[in-house]
């Protein structure tokens, strides 16, 4: 179905001139005119995205937890805005009681828990810079981060203080107050006072302000409102800092969006917290939800029992990274699969009739009443059977699971793009828009976008089908990063934020990202290979899990390290006779390497790919890459040269095996 065209133009393309490629035209989304949004009384910080919230709804239930009864999980207990209030306001005394004010750092380190939202919110109040510390960005991040932001006080759930004491006694150069989110022994306090540090329990530290009273400081929208540390794939991390006006317009951004689509927030919202709010991605969603005066139920911290902890909690908002929307699309099939024949006949039907609907341009709701509510409704209820927006972001979101969840959930798949330098959101797509399948849709509102071009990859931002770096400008975009001008004048130029990614614009104004920059190599004859451009090409092959490509300049063909899908790769053993004792046994199977070479071949071919970015050679890999190893981020991205690495002996012997087979 032909959709509106949803951006509109403001300035010209340019010609490339010395030293700078060409630039294509200078777009913003339909919807936002003005490069900010109407100003809203009292509106400067992310202090008082709270406060209006309380004013307005002070007996919406805002943090829950799941009641814990005779040592089962029970529903949901929730503090009020007000409750919670009056909780910040107290913590926040206790903080300046200690002598920490405007400007100080403040670290938070645990899993998401209303106590993470409570030091988040006495941050804002007081005019702290929040500092999340995460200790899944490598090892000894943590006291980096600490040691380079100069943390005075932390807040830490109880299971991590014994992490945080690895870090002395170089943090306790600048950590000098500690707060833990439960109890703390003894033992503990001893220890910490050996190196100068007082550790608090919560509870303790929430009666050191009382009978003491201070004003909040004046906060303006320039201000510093988080330094939040983004892992990169290389080197240690970056602090990006993060302004409140920064916030404040993108969530503005994304308010205008949902209003337009007649999907607006609301105080009726339910939300469930279990993505990092270490990370820029789940802080925005929270602060949306606070400023709508919806509710934020937390999970139990394992993955396992999110699905229980969402039937009880019945969000309306679920936001996921790929690798859960994969888990789900892959237990969905299982289930499908061995529902027998009359299910799967009825199953596929529907699919096939509500797919063909939402083609034709019919809105979700009305592509399928019928099936949605006698066949696709038990997908519903497995996510609560309330949810109404399921958002993905952080990674590419495959564009076969993407289509199988418009269908199957009777909800609005969004996908989004963006990075902790633009506040997380740059751009998303949008509700009953089914022309934007697999890509991140148009620009949020209040953010200008651009391509520039990469001429040594063969991306014209000038072309008939535009193709560039994506380039974003705008009161979204960070304030630099803290401590390194260098760093930061390495990615902005001239006024403009330079992601790294690539994009190719789509007629109706969507943004589809195609390759990374960086991830380029050359192979000995001379020719350049795009290599995340491949790896979403051979991941659509449906029994690959994951894939990392490598090449180097000193070979002239492409490997590859494969993690199969368990139950697809077993499935096809048992229909090929071929026996294994374990499926790590099956990954060593020369038949299963040639099979998985052939399929890879087959989509290389179909889509048209030049002999060169064949692959030549793979090893199978049981274990899916994993942060455990160090091979990805926090955000499933791939950490190549960690990658490399871990595998550098397997490449060799590939190599080696083929060019010996050859010569």
């Amino acid at each position: 179905m032909a959709q509106e065209r949803l951006i509109v133009e403001i300035e010209k393309g340019k010609e490339a001139s010395e030293g700078r490629p060409s630039m294509g035209p200078v777009y913003r989304s339909i919807f936002a005119s003005d490069a900010l949004p109407p100003p809203v009384e009292g509106l400067d910080s992310c202090w008082d995205i709270f406060r209006i919230a309380v004013e307005k709804y002070p007996t919406n239930g805002m943090l829950g937890i799941r009641e814990n009864v005779d040592g089962n999980p029970g529903k949901y207990k929730w503090q009020t805005y007000k409750e919670a209030y009056d909780l910040v306001l107290k913590l926040g005394t206790s903080i300046r009681s200690c002598g920490y004010g405007e400007g100080v750092k403040c670290g938070i380190y645990g899993a998401n828990c209303p106590e993470w939202i409570i030091s988040m919110q006495a941050c804002n109040a007081h005019g702290l810079y929040c500092v999340p510390l995460y200790d899944t960005l490598g090892a000894g991040a943590v006291e980096f981060i600490i040691c380079h932001s100069e943390v005075s006080i932390a807040f830490v759930e109880e299971k991590k203080i014994p992490e945080l004491f690895k870090t002395f006694p170089n943090a306790a150069k600048y950590l000098k107050t500690l707060v833990s989110f439960g109890n703390v022994t003894s033992e503990q306090k001893q220890e910490h006072e050996k190196f100068g540090v007082t550790i608090y329990s919560w509870n303790e530290f929430l009666q050191l302000g009382d009978n003491q009273s201070f004003d909040l400081p004046v906060k303006k929208k320039s201000d510093i409102c988080t330094i939040m540390y983004t892992s990169g794939t290389t080197g240690d991390p970056k602090g990006v800092m993060i302004s409140n006006e920064s916030i404040i317009t993108l969530l503005s951004g994304i308010k205008n969006v949902l209003e337009n689509c007649n999907e607006k927030l609301h105080e009726k919202d339910v939300y469930i917290s279990y993505l990092p709010l270490a990370h820029i991605f789940d802080r925005i969603v929270e602060e949306a939800m606070i400023w709508h005066g919806a509710s934020i139920g937390f999970w139990r911290g394992d993955v396992r029992l999110l699905l229980e902890d969402i039937a009880e909690l019945k969000p309306t908002i679920f936001v996921a990274v790929p690798r859960v929307l994969d888990r789900v699309y892959t237990g969905l099939n299982q289930k499908i699969s061995s529902g027998g024949f009359v299910k799967h006949t009825m199953f596929s039907f529907a699919y096939s009739y509500k797919l063909q609907n939402l083609r034709k341009g019919k809105n979700h709701g009305e592509a399928a009443p019928l099936f949605d509510k006698i066949v696709f409704n038990k997908v519903k209820q497995a996510l609560g059977g309330h949810v109404r927006i399921i958002l993905s972001g952080a990674a590419p979101l495959s564009k076969h699971v993407e289509g199988f969840l418009r269908v199957v959930t009777c909800s609005h798949i969004l996908q989004g793009y963006g990075l902790t330098e633009t506040c997380a959101g740059t751009f998303v797509s949008l509700p009953n828009h089914n022309d934007m399948l697999g890509t991140v849709g148009p620009p949020v509102p209040y953010v200008d976008v651009c391509l520039e071009s990469v001429p040594e990859m063969g991306y014209d931002a000038l072309a008939s089908t535009p193709r560039g770096e994506i380039c974003v400008r705008g009161k979204p975009v960070f304030s630099g990063y803290y401590k390194r001008e260098d760093l930061t004048k390495e990615v902005m130029i001239d006024g403009w934020f330079h992601t790294g990614d690539i994009g190719e614009w789509q007629p109706n104004g969507a943004m589809q990202i195609i390759d990374r920059k960086k991830n380029i190599f050359k192979l000995s004859q001379g020719e350049y290979v795009a290599v995340e451009n491949l790896e979403n090409i051979y991941g659509q092959v449906p029994i690959i899990e994951s894939i990392w490509v490598y090449g180097n300049s000193f070979e002239s063909f492409l490997v590859a390290v494969v993690n199969p899908r368990k139950q697809a790769l077993e499935q096809w053993a048992h229909e090929n006779d071929i026996k294994s004792d374990d499926f790590d046994s099956l990954c060593e199977d020369s038949r299963t390497n040639r099979y998985i070479i052939d399929e890879l071949t087959k989509i290389g071919r179909g889509k048209k790919l030049k002999g060169f970015e064949l692959i030549k050679a793979i090893h199978l890999d049981p274990a899916p890459f994993d942060m455990e190893r160090d091979l990805i981020t926090p955000t499933y991205k791939k950490k190549r040269p960690q990658l490399l690495k871990y595998y550098q002996s397997t490449i060799d012997n590939m190599y080696k095996t083929i060019n010996k087979s050859s010569a």
